[in-house]
Parts: C-alpha cells; structure tokens; sequence
C-alpha cells in the first residue's frame, strides 16, 4: 500500500495575516489566496473566519 504524505501543520505569521485581509480586501478567490500563501483554501477560509474577514466575493461585488 502506499503511504500518505503527512501534512505539518505551519502557524499564521503576521505577513501572512496582512497579506490575507488584503488579498480578501480586492475579492481575490479564496482558491487563489490559498495557493499564493501555500495553503489549502479550508485552512485560508478558517483563519478568514476566525479574522472576521468576509471572502464572499459575490456580496461584496454587487455592494459596490
């Protein structure tokens, strides 16, 4: 059987905080800011979560 790649688990820096509210900030895809930051889009959907930072693109698109 082959073996699963074990994932590790990296801390949020404060550069990578910064640059996820401003990338949320221009409605960049939570897809997009996961692979710029060399993360999962779970993992960059749950800090935004826990931020309170909205990366609902739709909603803010049509506010404007």
């Amino acid at each position: 059987m082959a073996q699963r790649k074990r994932r590790i688990r990296r801390g949020w820096s404060t550069q990578d905080v910064r640059e996820l509210k401003a990338l949320a900030r221009q409605n960049v895809p939570a897809k997009s800011i996961g692979r710029k930051l060399k993360r999962t889009e779970g993992a960059v959907r749950q800090k935004a979560f826990s931020l309170g930072t909205s990366l609902n693109t739709k909603a803010r698109s049509r506010a404007k």
